[in-house]
């Protein structure tokens, strides 16, 4: 049972992401991602790393979303999409799509699927506990988690500089 909503929430994954890149609305797009993250949250869940389900869901699903929703706002993207939707099929199949991993998130949450899934690798039990993932993200790779900290930090002041000198231009 664990490989068919493998299967789905794959499925599930890869639609969100051709869908985000296709996507001409910024907006849409924000949403298609969220799906995707959504999507890989329940793989951890299937890899039994709750932490790392709960951080993508918080983190990735949660803060990232909002943040790029709100440079989309105050860039005023959304303003020049302001048409029908050309692409009727588009909310019936997000709604499914949104169901189904809602669906197979509660499946994978609230039963065990009827015995253990035999394992072919060795698998260290504390593989994903916080302790595990602290230890190696600030030794092994602290220098990439920093970069990509001040990469983050630059992209959203040159978004607001941007903005500000688009504002003094109109005016």
């Amino acid at each position: 049972m664990e490989l068919v909503v493998f299967a789905i929430t794959a499925i599930v994954a890869i639609v969100g992401a051709v869908a985000m890149l296709l996507s001409k609305n910024a907006i849409h797009s924000a949403l298609f991602l969220l799906l995707n993250l959504g999507a890989i949250a329940v793989l951890y869940l299937l890899l039994r790393a709750p932490f790392l389900f709960a951080v993508q869901l918080i983190v990735y699903a949660g803060a990232i979303i909002v943040l790029f929703l709100f440079v989309v706002m105050l860039l005023g993207a959304e303003r020049a999409e302001d048409e029908q939707d050309r692409i009727v099929w588009q909310r019936p199949l997000a709604l499914l799509m949104g169901l189904l991993l809602l669906g197979e998130a509660a499946y994978v949450f609230f039963t065990r699927g009827g015995g253990p899934v035999p394992v072919t690798a060795q698998v260290n039990e504390d593989f994903a506990a916080p302790v595990r993932i602290s230890e190696v993200l600030f030794s092994t790779y602290l220098l990439p988690f920093e970069i990509t900290s001040v990469v983050l930090l630059a992209a959203i002041v040159g978004v607001v500089v941007l903005n500000k000198q688009e504002h003094r231009e109109e005016r």
